[in-house]
């Protein structure tokens, strides 16, 4: 049993692309809503939540009507600027439903520089000190390099903005369970490996494989992500976000997704 000083109130976020969105690029707004609702709940419960999300290409894409993904870096950061502004309405719609009040953060690795960073810190603790919801996301609009390299994923934003805000865990939610010991794609047998205490070269290599259409990470920028995170004393967990009431599994400590366990700072 758990007594109350070992229950994590700072958490990070990160919802990918693929959860928050349709095949078509157009926000899931049943899904969308749920995560909100779930998440404005536990934040009334005395958590300090910080959302980093990704899909501002992928709405952006959308309200332009293009089919597929853009590869030429200025319509990249045209869906970017476009979808941005569309991510920040739903979210502050949907928040204010809940009396919560939101904060746009945009971030390049720039910012994320030793001499910078304690700008992105000093930020976040006094938005949470308001008690407002910080939603994070990489610009896209002006982060030419990390578009054209296609390194731009969020996965270790997240864990990089974990580390600043001194955050206590943070929950990627995917479109997969997991980390698992075999591509549960590709072999329906596959187990899922529920705890991982070290991130070894046979961890890399079960994770394999690229993202979805529409976003720019797979299972590897997880791993990267969760090495960033324990090294740091952070627990990171990795689930599946196509069912929002995950949340209160992951908040309530019960064994859910894959836990990668932090090292003992």
């Amino acid at each position: 049993m758990q007594s109350e000083n070992d229950v994590k109130k700072r958490v990070v976020v990160k919802l990918g692309t693929s959860t928050l969105t349709h095949k078509t690029g157009r926000l899931n707004i049943r899904r969308i809503e749920r995560i909100v609702k779930n998440l404005a709940d536990m934040h009334n419960g005395g958590w300090e939540i910080i959302l980093v999300s990704s899909g501002a290409i992928g709405l952006g894409m959308a309200k332009l009507e293009l089919i597929e993904k853009p590869k030429d870096t200025p319509l990249k950061q045209a869906c970017a600027a476009v979808g941005q502004c569309e991510l920040m309405y739903f979210y502050d719609k949907m928040f204010s439903d809940y009396n919560l009040n939101v904060a746009q953060m945009l971030l390049t690795k720039y910012i994320l520089l030793e001499d910078r960073k304690k700008n992105v810190q000093n930020a976040l603790k006094e938005l949470l000190k308001f008690n407002v919801i910080p939603i994070v996301n990489e610009n896209d609009t002006v982060a030419i390099d990390e578009l054209e390299l296609e390194v731009g994923e969020n996965d270790s934003l997240a864990a990089t903005v974990a580390v600043l805000a001194e955050a206590d865990m943070l929950v990627i939610m995917s479109d997969i369970d997991g980390l698992y010991d075999d591509d549960p794609r590709k072999n329906p047998d596959a187990k899922l490996i529920s705890a991982v205490y070290d991130i070894d070269d046979h961890v890399r290599e079960l994770a394999g494989g690229a993202g979805t259409a529409l976003g720019k990470g797979g299972m590897k920028t997880k791993i990267d992500a969760a090495q960033i995170a324990v090294e740091n004393g952070i627990d990171m967990l990795i689930v599946n976000g196509r069912d929002p009431d995950v949340l209160y599994d992951v908040f309530e400590r019960k064994p859910v997704g894959t836990l990668f366990k932090a090292k003992e700072k």
